[in-house]
């Protein structure tokens, strides 16, 4: 029987890859970690507690209605990067500013989180996996003073560590701190997350497209023109691709991190800035990706190559398998006008 390694010993024996971090980095993955697994719990009830299913009844920055879970999970991870130290502040999908941490403990953190506290939260009512995503940056601002907006918007190549906590049939915690990409399964009988999927690597190309096609007609030509070829015959099987689309993008990323696949969602007519947020959402996976062998575009600039300058900045956003990437991304440049 081969050993069991749970997350916190797997992150306590990889603590040598960042030797400026005195521990700090560890016990931010550790809080995390902790605060996913309450926030699991409370995926779990949301059928049979009425005060944590349905709607918030406000609306957020991103004019998307609430979900009684947004907030419980935005307060849980919030109130555990507060009590933590670690962190000085943090930017949160769910809030329109960001919030910076006054106690002395946390001004004296050495790290910024950026994080979607639940993503795919529309999809709870139905019983369809969701998910948090989660960004680590260290802090520009001088230690010692309150964090700063300058602090929240870096560069995704700056990031140190980014992960995100799937809460479907098991509940799976996937990071990277750039040194390839691991996946950690919560074992509820013993609490603890346990590696299950070490040295994960992206497929090159897969069957597999994820997208939204009501809008198809209203993107660009190149994308409509990749869809099109998804859906016809394959001379090789006689087949066309298989068209996925789960609405949850931690599900739809995680699928194509296992399987192979690629994930679109386009700038349209209607949304010419595309939809997914580039700090909470696109910025995380993406270098998840990367690190598993895979590409995050925005259709013409590397993801982790754009300089935000805004909190709920957004993105068009094309990742996953190498090779299928790179074919949207030429037809996009053939057909550009």
């Amino acid at each position: 029987m081969s050993k069991i390694v749970t997350l916190q010993e797997f992150i306590i024996d990889r603590q040598n890859e960042f030797p400026f971090a005195s521990g700090e980095l560890s016990r931010l993955l550790n809080d995390i970690s902790v605060a996913s697994k309450i926030v699991s719990r409370d995926v779990r009830k949301a059928g049979l507690v009425d005060h944590i299913l349905g709607t918030h009844g406000a609306v957020n920055i991103q004019g998307e209605e609430q979900q009684k879970l947004d907030v419980v999970a935005d307060n849980q991870f919030i109130k555990m990067f507060e009590n933590g130290g670690e962190v000085c502040g943090i930017a949160s999908e769910e809030n329109d500013d960001f919030v910076a941490f006054e106690n002395k403990a946390s001004k004296k953190g050495k790290y910024v989180v950026l994080f979607d506290p639940l993503d795919g939260s529309s999809n709870v009512d139905v019983n369809v996996s969701i998910g948090t995503i989660f960004s680590i940056y260290k802090r520009i601002s001088p230690v010692g003073e309150s964090a700063t907006l300058e602090d929240m918007l870096q560069e995704g190549t700056k990031q140190i560590a980014a992960g995100y906590v799937l809460y479907g049939s098991s509940t799976m915690l996937v990071y990277t701190t750039g040194h390839g990409v691991n996946g950690f399964t919560l074992d509820p009988s013993i609490g603890e997350f346990c590696l299950s999927h070490p040295n994960m690597i992206m497929p090159e190309t897969s069957r597999i497209y994820s997208m939204n096609e009501g809008n198809i007609d209203q993107c660009h030509l190149g994308i409509q023109k990749y869809i099109q070829y998804c859906q016809e015959e394959d001379k090789s099987t006689g087949r066309p691709y298989s068209g996925r689309y789960i609405g949850s993008l931690v599900a739809d990323f995680h699928r194509s991190l296992i399987k192979g696949g690629i994930y679109i969602y386009p700038a349209t007519n209607s949304s010419a800035a595309g939809k997914l947020r580039l700090l909470y959402e696109c910025n995380p996976l993406a270098f998840i990706a990367e690190q598993a062998n895979g590409i995050a575009s925005d259709g013409k600039r590397r993801i982790l190559d754009i300089k935000p300058n805004k909190l709920h900045q957004r993105v068009p956003y094309i990742v996953g398998s190498k090779k299928m990437v790179n074919q949207v991304l030429e037809l996009i440049a053939k057909n550009d006008n």
